[in-house]
């Protein structure tokens, strides 16, 4: 089976001049198969407030109101979407920028009202792995935007975290799939002050262990939790690293057992 990697990198590091050029660079050496799935978070915030929307989140999930929706689609399937790709496209890597309404691509569910109403928030339904797979065979990289579409004509906004396991978990059964979670920090940490501390192995059980014990939390959280659901749906391996390492195999790494 043709070994795939899936890249999946937060706002941080695709929005700042420097970090994305490394990424970019770092992302063209992956050897065979390869797909980013890129956030832009701190850049949606940042046009929200110059256009005076405010930002709203929940364990570190936005909340996403009709106004939000407009900016965060602009943001990530333009800005940031564009921004990779031309810059991949410099170093001779043929990619496209997609989000889930291209090509049908992901197809997803507005979340319904529990606890809370996150408003344009789209639960992944579907991924349309045989147009990846078909994409892939043509030599062509995938850059997917973290928004989906409900086939009714609606665009929503969907956690990068989520659609990279959804899109690992699709491909699963096509190609022998690592999956890599980067972010500023070279894994999940014991101590969020210390940065070499970092937990080389996380079973279902430490993790929530860890949670109870306020170790992991925020955004680490669903992260985390995307990261069990696609080693138990077949994905080969699931690594929490950071991304000047992504060719290595440094950082956390997610177990079954």
């Amino acid at each position: 089976m043709n070994k795939l990697t899936i890249i999946k990198v937060g706002g941080k590091i695709v929005e700042e001049e420097q970090s994305l050029k490394q990424l970019l660079k770092d992302f063209s050496q992956i050897e065979g198969n390869k797909i980013l799935v890129h956030g832009g978070g701190r850049s949606a915030t940042k046009l929200a407030e110059r256009l005076g929307i405010e930002s709203h989140m929940v364990n570190g999930r936005r909340i996403t109101d009709k106004e939000t929706l407009e900016v965060v689609t602009m943001v990530y399937g333009g800005l940031v979407n564009k921004n990779i790709v031309a810059g991949l496209q410099a170093l001779g890597v043929n990619a496209l920028g997609l989000t889930g309404a291209d090509l049908n691509m992901i197809r997803s569910e507005k979340r319904p009202v529990k606890d809370i109403n996150y408003g344009f928030v789209g639960d992944v339904k579907e991924v349309n792995a045989s147009m990846l797979s078909t994409l892939i065979s043509q030599g062509i990289i995938p850059i997917l935007a973290p928004l989906t579409h409900d086939k009714q004509g609606n665009i929503l906004n969907t956690n990068a975290d989520t659609i990279a396991g959804e899109t690992a978990k699709a491909l699963a059964p096509l190609f022998d799939v690592s999956l890599v979670y980067c972010f500023e920090k070279k894994g999940v940490l014991m101590d969020e002050n210390d940065d070499n501390s970092v937990i080389p192995h996380i079973t279902k059980t430490d993790f929530d262990r860890l949670v109870k014990e306020g170790i992991i939390q925020g955004g680490m959280i669903p992260k985390l939790e995307n990261a069990f659901q696609s080693i138990e749906a077949g994905v080969n391996e699931v690594v929490i690293t950071s991304v000047s390492e992504i060719s290595k195999k440094s950082g956390t790494c997610i177990q079954k057992k």
